[in-house]
């Protein structure tokens, strides 16, 4: 496996009045999260990307980290450092973001 790691942030479109985690800072998400891992000497390691839609909109802006398959909801720009920190680095999932479909 080439990553150890991958994140995959939803970036989807939806047309209003739907909830759309691409117009509820999906991209922003994208690009903390690259920043973030390059900070930490981990971009080698741990890939972060945008998607398509991951079905839980009602929860977005939401992401999804492999290989563990761990769903994270209303993630925001603040809780990127957390969620590398913890759940990339440490692997601790940061329980109060998690989604439990």
């Amino acid at each position: 496996m080439k990553f150890k790691k991958h994140v995959f942030i939803c970036t989807n479109q939806k047309d209003a009045p739907k909830k759309s985690c691409g117009t509820e800072r999906g991209l922003e998400l994208v690009e903390t999260f690259k920043q973030e891992l390059t900070k930490h000497g981990l971009q080698k390691d741990i890939r972060a990307q945008r998607a398509g839609c991951l079905d839980a909109c009602a929860f977005g802006p939401s992401l999804v980290v492999y290989p563990e398959g761990t769903y994270y909801g209303n993630v925001q720009p603040s809780d990127v450092a957390e969620i590398v920190e913890s759940h990339l680095m440490n692997d601790q999932p940061v329980e109060r973001l998690k989604l439990n479909f």
